[in-house]
């Protein structure tokens, strides 16, 4: 079988495979680049499980990314509901 053309093989490291829970992400940028850290905020401490370094642009088309994959979760399973802000411990934004 052949690909399709947009379609690209990625290895997924066994490590990183599992993949990780995270009820919490802190956002910082600079001029030149987003700092995004997956927290999982749980007693005693917090341990950010990832931390995603993007270039602005990139993180635009993932925003749309994001916006469109929503879009088709909530026309499959139904409107998604905003929570209320978690105060400390939800999503945070620092410079």
């Amino acid at each position: 079988m052949s690909n399709p053309p947009n379609e690209i093989k990625v290895k997924i490291a066994d490590d990183v495979l599992k993949g990780g829970y995270a009820n919490t992400l802190l956002v910082a940028h600079s001029a030149e680049e987003f700092v995004l850290d997956f927290i999982l905020s749980l007693p005693p401490q917090p341990v950010c499980n990832a931390r995603v370094i993007v270039h602005p642009g990139h993180l635009k088309r993932i925003i749309a990314a994001l916006q469109q994959n929503l879009a088709l979760y909530e026309a499959k399973h139904g409107t998604v509901a905003t929570t209320a802000d978690p105060g400390q411990g939800g999503i945070g934004f620092t410079n």
